[in-house]
């Protein structure tokens, strides 16, 4: 049977998972998480998709992205093999980088896109990948809160996070 088509449009609020193949490390230096995230705001710019939320954690990532007038398909090939080609080059080796499919969510926006963005910001200290929440660094809110729209209530996500 044959796995069921993705569901997008203009506009639309996907939650994206991403892991590495076998739970394999995808970011093993800083070099590698500067170079995906240059990556990712490169198409994000070409692509007029916008992002709410990134999580990059050594074994795997989280975004929260809105289509623009590209499908979330092509965005996510072109981040996932670009990220696949340098790593695989950087690190000398051979094969898949990820594990399956990217794991996309389609989300309602109001109801759901505060709660999302405070999970994806706390993911790195749930995985023990920082030690606080002052220690984001590449994870950072402020990269992104400017993007968030206008109706969504940005005053409540630094009380959210804390």
């Amino acid at each position: 049977m044959p796995r069921r088509s993705r569901i997008d449009a203009p506009g639309a609020l996907h939650y994206i998972i991403v892991r590495g193949i076998e739970r394999k490390t995808i970011f093993k230096d800083d070099a590698d998480k500067d170079n995906f995230l240059e990556r990712l705001q490169n198409i994000l710019t070409d692509s007029n998709t916008s992002c709410f939320a990134w999580a990059l954690i050594p074994n795997h990532f989280h975004l929260l992205l809105r289509t623009g007038r590209v499908p979330i398909s092509t965005v996510m090939k072109r981040l996932l093999t670009g990220h696949a080609m340098y790593f695989n080059r950087k690190h000398n080796r051979v094969g898949h980088l990820f594990q399956n499919r990217y794991k996309s969510i389609l989300c309602q926006e109001d109801a759901y896109m505060l709660e999302l963005v405070r999970y994806i910001h706390l993911n790195p200290l749930r995985a023990k990948t920082i030690p606080d929440l002052k220690e984001r660094g590449r994870n950072n809110f402020p990269n992104y809160a400017s993007q968030l729209p206008t109706t969504f209530a940005r005053s409540q996500i630094p009380k959210i996070l804390k």
